[in-house]
Order: C-alpha cells, then structure tokens, then sequence
C-alpha cells in the first residue's frame, strides 16, 4: 500500500512511524512495485498544498521584521524598492503592536554596511539583482535604517546582516535562545530571498518557523504564492495576519 509519514516532530517532539495513505491520491503501485509518475506528482502537488501545525506558544516566540528598510520600502528611492513591501507597513505595524503587547521578543534585520563589505558572499558582485547597469549611491545600504513607520524601540535588537539569511554571520540564533525562543514569526521583504532564506536557515537549526504570508512582500508579485508554498511544503507554517492575531489574542488571555 502506499502511504505517507506524517512528521509531527514540531508538534509533539516526536516523529511518527505509522504510515499512513496520502489523503486525496488513489492508494496503489504500479508495476514492478514502484510508485507511479502521476501518483508521485499529485502526492507532491498535495505537499505544497498543506500546512505544518506549529502553535505560537506564549513566551517561546519572536517575531522578526525581516529588511523593512528605506532601500526597499521607501517609493522611488532605489531600484530595489519592493512596491508590495510599502503595502505591508500598517499590517506590519500592527502585527509590531500586538507583539509587544504580549512582551513578544521583536527583532529587526537589515543590509547595511558591515566590516567594510568583506563579508560579503564572493560571488554577490555579479549576480543580476545588483542591477549592474545602474549606477549605484554611496548612501544605499549603508545605514540600515528601518522605515520610520516601523522604528524599533530603544531596547529591540536590530541585526545587520550581510546577505541574504538572518542567521548567516549574524548573532541571530543566540540573541534568540537567549530570549528563550524556540519559534521565529517572520514578515517582511523579500519573500523569496530574505524571508524564505531566513525561514530555511531557522528550520535547519532546528527553530519552529511561521511566516505571516500577507506580510511579506517580493518583487514580481507572480513569483509570491510559489515561495509560499514551497516553504509550507517543508520549512514553515504559512499564516495570516488574521489567524496570528487572533491566536495572540488567545494567548494573552491565557
């Protein structure tokens, strides 16, 4: 019979062992014992479309806004600004508000001139995202400043990074434990770059991971739910803003 595991290691603490059939794909192999192409592919499609359960537990959580920065969300001010990032700053802000009112950890990342840019992935320089045809201002990515709208409070953690993952060369993963963190809630710009990077590299050191899907942003809007569902697929929970509202709410009055 055919059949999938369910990992229920966030969960619980604990993988099971039971298969179990793939709910809505026909159980059954094909000749010689093997799975079937268009088994595999709809039992793949069906993985994408799910949705790991991890809870945010009150006190086990920090919420990362992830590169809401001028260089990216002020309107016209570079080329790499994320016009869908703009968009996000109220329910970012909202989001920023209902955390802090739990005493939910919240830490803030951004590109900005760090050890005179050596630290930098080498081959970064030539990577089309740099835009090579235009040139470039000193002033960009330098500061990294978060977006008025958005400023941190004077005790809130603001991480300069050097490319793309939160948790690359950065104090991240012990600034976290040491806050008694075992979940990340991420939002923020890009999707498909910081976002999603940061989601992977949290899941890999073993950090229950949660993205708030309308509150991040990308550039090509196209490319926004297929990021998504590879990181439901195998990295993260995929919420809204909605839903981790009202399991905030639900957790303050606990």
């Amino acid at each position: 019979m055919a059949a999938a595991l369910i990992d229920d290691g966030i969960s619980n603490g604990r993988r099971s062992s039971e298969p179990v059939p793939a709910k809505g794909v026909e159980v059954g192999r094909v000749e010689g014992g093997e799975y079937g192409e268009a088994y595999v592919r709809d039992l793949a499609r069906q993985a994408y479309e799910g949705n790991p359960s991890i809870p945010l537990l009150r006190g086990r959580f920090a919420l990362l806004v992830i590169d809401m920065q001028d260089e990216f969300v002020k309107p016209g001010w570079t080329p790499f600004w994320v016009p869908e990032a703009t968009r996000i700053v109220a329910g970012v802000a909202d989001l920023m508000q209902k955390c802090r009112a739990l005493s939910v950890p919240v830490v803030f990342t951004a590109f900005a001139k760090t050890h005179l840019y050596r630290d930098r992935p080498r081959s970064g320089v030539v990577m089309p995202n740099r835009f090579p045809s235009i040139a470039g201002d000193p002033e960009w990515f330098r500061d990294g400043t978060i977006w008025h709208e958005l400023e941190p409070l004077d005790d809130e953690v603001v991480i300069h990074k050097p490319s793309y993952g939160a948790f690359w060369d950065t104090p991240l993963q012990t600034i976290l434990r040491n806050f008694g963190c075992d979940t990340i809630l991420i939002c923020g710009t890009l999707t498909n770059y910081c976002c999603g990077t940061t989601a992977r590299q949290g899941y890999e050191r073993g950090f229950n991971v949660v993205v708030v899907g309308d509150l991040t942003a990308t550039d090509d809007p196209e490319l926004q739910e297929a990021e998504l569902r590879t990181l439901r697929k195998g990295f993260a929970r995929v919420a809204t803003l909605e839903e981790v509202s009202l399991e905030l709410s639900v957790n303050g009055s606990s």
